[in-house]
């Protein structure tokens, strides 16, 4: 009997190590495959144009392929899901924003948890929200565009990248710190709320840079006001919003990769190196600083500490505006 259990105990052992290899030589080989970047905004959007810089340059580091797929909706949060539950085996990015965590913030139930369910990669980079308006509003500034706000109490509408999005909450925060009421429109991304804007189809936006800037400099739209804590160099003449008359009013929208939680450490530092090698790229600034977007740095620790910090600043913002379900 003490035999029959010695081998028994020895059995499983070698079954033990004989699994343990092959995901030992999985992870030292990896990627040998193509690997997904699935990213929650359409084509065009400040979140394609930065999975498919980095994209590009990653796939040269890594030796295969990074295919960037778009599937819009809900704010990024489709995309999101379904990369929560994709496999854990690195070959599934999810080009995270942070449109998921104001979305989560508004909606505590959502199919899936940023913190729980994706572990992250590293920090990508981050664009600039500028306030911008169409000519036939024929405000010029700030001051004036509250004080026509008030005068048509809910007949200004304003266009997002979507519910729960920073866009969305950058102007249901205007409209609680301004007394106003303007009307919100969601679109599906930047590409499409830039179309209607330009249209004069909807009143004004809070905008990424990227996606209104080239229109902004054409005098298609009048921009009066930049989200950040300090001017942009492409449009140097912009007042902050602060300077504007709205002290401590600063939006971003930024980018980071992760993965489904449950992905070897190992696979994550290898993609967190491949992110850091391209965003660093003198190249790649210097492409993305034409449309106001800037490189970040951070991998999975600083990152998993940046996700922390906004979830609590936006679920303040939130609860504060009476948007929180």
């Amino acid at each position: 009997m003490n035999g029959l259990k010695r081998l028994a105990v020895a059995m499983t052992a070698v079954l033990a190590c004989g699994m343990a290899v092959p995901a030992a030589l999985a992870q030292s080989d990896y990627p040998n495959r193509p690997v997904r970047l699935v990213v929650g905004f359409p084509p065009g959007s400040s979140a394609d144009i930065a999975a498919r810089v980095v994209g590009s340059r990653m796939t040269a580091l890594l030796g295969q392929q990074v295919v960037v797929e778009s599937k819009p909706g809900a704010g990024s949060s489709i995309a999101a899901e379904q990369v929560a539950r994709a496999d854990k085996d690195g070959y599934t990015l999810f080009m995270l924003s942070s449109a998921n965590v104001t979305n989560e913030a508004i909606n505590p139930k959502l199919p899936f948890n940023i913190v729980k369910d994706f572990a992250p990669i590293a920090l990508v980079n981050t664009t600039a929200v500028i306030l911008v308006v169409h000519p036939s509003t024929g405000v010029s500034n700030l001051k004036d565009l509250i004080a026509l706000a008030k005068s048509k109490s809910g007949e200004l509408n304003y266009a997002s990248t979507g519910v729960g999005t920073a866009p969305h909450l950058s102007g249901e925060l205007l409209s609680q710190r301004a007394g106003i009421k303007i009307q919100h429109v969601p679109y599906k991304g930047s590409p499409e709320a830039a179309t209607d804007l330009l249209a004069g189809r909807v009143s004004m936006m809070f905008s990424p840079a990227s996606a209104v800037v080239a229109q902004a400099k054409a005098g298609s739209l009048k921009v009066l006001a930049t989200a950040t804590g300090k001017r942009l160099g492409i449009l140097p003449d912009v007042p902050t919003m602060a300077e504007a008359g709205m002290p401590d009013f600063e939006t971003s929208i930024w980018f980071g990769l992760v993965v489904p939680v449950g992905t070897p450490r190992p696979i994550i530092d290898k993609l967190a190196k491949a992110v850091a090698d391209s965003t660093s790229a003198p190249e790649v600034a210097k492409a993305w600083e034409p449309q106001g977007i800037l490189p970040l740095s951070g991998g999975p620790d600083e990152f998993a500490r940046h996700i922390a910090s906004e979830i609590k600043r936006w679920g303040e913002v939130a609860v504060s505006a009476g948007l929180k379900k």
